[in-house]
């Protein structure tokens, strides 16, 4: 089978991306699927700042690769063994598929999947690869998935079947923004009713995570940001106080806020100012959580006694510590309810043609998700 898709060659190429071009659309090429796997004609596939990432090179990957890892879609093909979902079925793509079988699925924590994440780094699906061809040469797989294209080639794993009558455009949210966002404040950090939170960064995980401790019972969720437009969406999310980070101390108008500081930070800023300024808003005994994936050469500091003598927990969240199959299905229920409005979170919508410059969006902060609609 070939198809249209959008093919990185290199990384780190300057900005504006409009110029550069780093995405080029292509025609690659895929096998039938083997054992295991799935064919996805995608629908909908959201820019994430794990996307720039790849564009811009924080995040070290094989290349040639078509990136893209947030999306939905509708089975086209199975290959034999596959058992979960059939032709036609509407699925959530799933960005870290978990083998069943390693230690860490085997006890309950599927985000941390060994295997799954070893066929990620290396730009495979977990059951082989790489699986996509450009002129009869490998192009590498983003987190399996490789979803800024027509069709994705995937293993059954991850997928995750969605009903129906689902917009594709919000489907396409669930399977990281939402999952990120919402299973960190639900799980990761594990807020319970009348607490306090503050969320720092509100891009899709951010301001998923404000829904996340709306859904716990937060008593107080103070949300940060140097955006008025991203402050007053998380205050229609249900945010109760939005601080500027643009014009004001974030640190001191939380403790001011909090009475000393909040039970949970939450850090999805993506930067290691962000992470320190979640750890200075914590009260003592309190948690902080980060979803950033900063570059690898970033390192933060802090005196260990604090730590100890302020009882303080640090945790990192991947994939918010959720069960896809078990978290995706009700997230879904939650929003179909109105209680978790992810539609909201949605920017705009666009063609893959247009994939370029709607990185330099997202690269200056102007959205939140961007949909490339198929």
């Amino acid at each position: 089978m070939k198809f249209r898709a959008a093919v990185l060659r290199k990384s780190g190429l300057p900005r504006p991306y409009a110029d550069s071009r780093p995405l080029a659309i292509e025609t690659v090429e895929i096998p039938p699927p083997a054992f295991g796997e799935v064919v996805v004609a995608i629908k909908a596939a959201s820019l994430c700042h794990s996307d720039l990432s790849v564009v811009n090179g924080d995040r070290a990957w094989p290349m040639p690769i078509v990136p893209g890892h947030e999306a939905a879609g509708v089975v086209e093909e199975i290959g034999p063994g596959v058992h979960s979902v059939k032709s036609g079925d509407h699925v959530a793509l799933i960005f870290l598929t978990q083998c069943g079988e390693c230690e860490h699925c085997i006890e309950g924590r599927p985000s941390l999947c060994a295997r799954g994440t070893q066929a990620n780094r290396e730009g495979r699906l977990l059951t082989g690869g790489p699986r996509l061809r450009l002129d009869g040469q490998a192009v590498y797989h983003h987190m399996g998935l490789s979803a800024f294209a027509e069709f994705a080639l995937v293993s059954e794993k991850s997928v995750v079947k969605i009903p129906a009558d689902l917009s594709f455009v919000d489907a396409s949210l669930f399977g990281c923004a939402v999952m990120c966002g919402a299973g960190t404040a639900l799980y990761s950090a594990g807020i319970r009713p009348g607490q306090t939170v503050a969320v720092f960064g509100l891009g899709g995980v951010g301001l998923s995570a404000v829904l996340g401790a709306v859904t716990a019972g937060a008593g107080r969720i103070i949300a940060i940001d140097p955006s008025e437009a991203k402050l007053a969406l998380a205050r229609s999310l249900g945010a109760t106080d939005c601080v500027n980070a643009g014009n004001t101390s974030a640190v001191e108008a939380v403790r001011e806020l909090a009475h000393g500081g909040v039970d949970h930070a939450i850090d999805a800023s993506s930067s290691l100012e962000g992470f320190g300024n979640a750890f200075e808003a914590t009260r003592r005994g309190g948690c902080t959580v980060t979803t950033s994936l900063t570059h690898p050469s970033q390192k933060f500091s802090f005196p260990v006694a604090r730590i100890v003598a302020e009882a303080r927990t640090i945790k990192g969240s991947y994939i918010g510590t959720c069960v896809p199959g078990r978290d995706i299905p009700a997230f879904i229920q939650l929003h179909r309810q109105g209680r978790m409005p992810v539609d909201k979170l949605v920017t705009g919508t666009l063609g893959l043609d247009r994939i370029n410059e709607a990185f330099d969006d997202l690269a200056e902060a102007k959205v939140v998700r961007q949909v490339i609609i198929f």
